[in-house]
Order: structure tokens, then C-alpha cells, then sequence
């Protein structure tokens, strides 16, 4: 994690007027930036399958799914992530003239080795702070495993496990697919 060392705290508006020229990604915690490690093959064939479901799901609904590049913002907690997928239905987040989008309904993440102790820690908790979240997916990359967790109740987050041969679930967007349409064209997985 390389925190930029040319500011010690940039606003909001100051990361976004930055990111909009910087050839690397940044996310932003707290008035840091902080640089984004490129993806491995697998990342990236995962999040682009997901992406192409998702999208052809998604016509005509009214929900967008949006994919690496679109930052969320957490303005409670003065935070901006990118997500590696995330679908918002709601029309406050279709302004294009905005970076980011606030109401997130479906948050997903491809793990790696070095974000997935961030990615289910705390991110996780952090995106627990978007009251329109309903589902947090978290997609490995080294095997064929899907965790689904869905909002319930006050705090309460159900997890569900997928594996090889299973159908996955997100109710959120009423969709459902064959697990290994995630990981198609990914070579020896278990």
C-alpha cells in the first residue's frame, strides 16, 4: 500500500481532481491516496465475465452495473474504493457528470493474496455503511469459490458458500448463474 507523499491530506475534490489525470489508480482513505496494484489474468478474465452477465441481465431494468474504473464513495467515512463490480438501480447515481456513485446495491470483489484479508475485513465493514447495500460478493480467484453475503436485518449479514457445479444466487438483481460461467477461459482451477 504507497500512500502518496506530496500532500499529507487531500480533500474529496481535491482525489477526484487528481484521479481524473493520474494514469494510476488511487483509492482515497481519509484525505490519503493510496496507489492500486495491477490485477492478475484471472482478475481480470473473472471481473470481464461477470461484467458481460451482469450487463446483459441488467437491460432494460434500470440498474447499471459498473466495473473497475467507477469509484463508490462513503462520504460518512470519507472514503472512495473501486470496487471491481458494483450495480446501483438508483437514479441519483446516474448523474454523469459525477465520478462516483453512492448507492450501491451489489458490491463484488475478485480476491488476490494481497487484498483479501482487506477485501472481507475492513472494506467489508466499511461498505456496511451504504444503507442501499443488499449483497457483498466476494469471488476467488485461485479456485472455483463464491462467497455471497446478504444484508438481512439491523446488522445482520448471511453468508453463502458456492462451489464447482453450483448455481449462483444474487437476489438482489434477481439473477442467478452457473458458477463456472465466472470462470470461463481459466485454466486449472480446483
Amino acid at each position: 500500500m504507497a500512500i502518496s507523499k506530496s500532500h499529507a491530506y487531500f480533500s474529496p475534490e481535491e482525489y477526484l481532481e487528481v484521479e481524473r489525470i493520474s494514469p494510476i489508480k488511487h483509492e482515497y482513505f481519509q484525505g490519503q491516496l493510496i496507489a492500486m496494484a495491477g490485477a492478475s489474468k484471472a482478475h481480470v478474465i473473472i471481473a470481464g465475465n461477470l461484467s458481460a452477465l451482469l450487463v446483459n441481465h441488467l437491460r432494460g431494468t434500470g440498474c447499471i452495473a459498473y466495473t473497475t474504473d467507477m469509484k463508490v464513495r462513503l462520504p460518512a467515512l470519507n472514503i472512495f474504493y473501486y470496487p471491481d463490480v458494483a450495480v446501483t438501480c438508483d437514479p441519483r447515481d446516474r448523474a454523469a457528470n459525477e465520478d462516483f456513485i453512492l448507492q450501491p446495491k451489489l458490491i463484488i470483489e475478485v480476491l488476490s493474496d494481497s487484498t483479501e484479508a482487506f477485501d472481507r475485513g475492513d472494506k467489508f465493514t466499511d461498505y456496511k455503511s451504504i444503507t442501499e447495500l443488499e449483497e457483498y460478493v466476494l469471488i476467488h480467484q485461485n479456485q472455483v469459490l463464491v462467497e455471497r453475503f446478504q444484508h438481512q436485518s439491523g446488522n445482520l449479514w448471511v453468508p453463502e458458500v458456492y462451489q464447482a457445479g453450483d448455481t449462483i444466487v444474487l437476489s438482489s438483481i434477481d439473477f442467478s448463474c452457473e458458477i463456472e460461467f465466472l470462470y470461463e477461459n481459466i485454466e486449472q482451477l480446483s
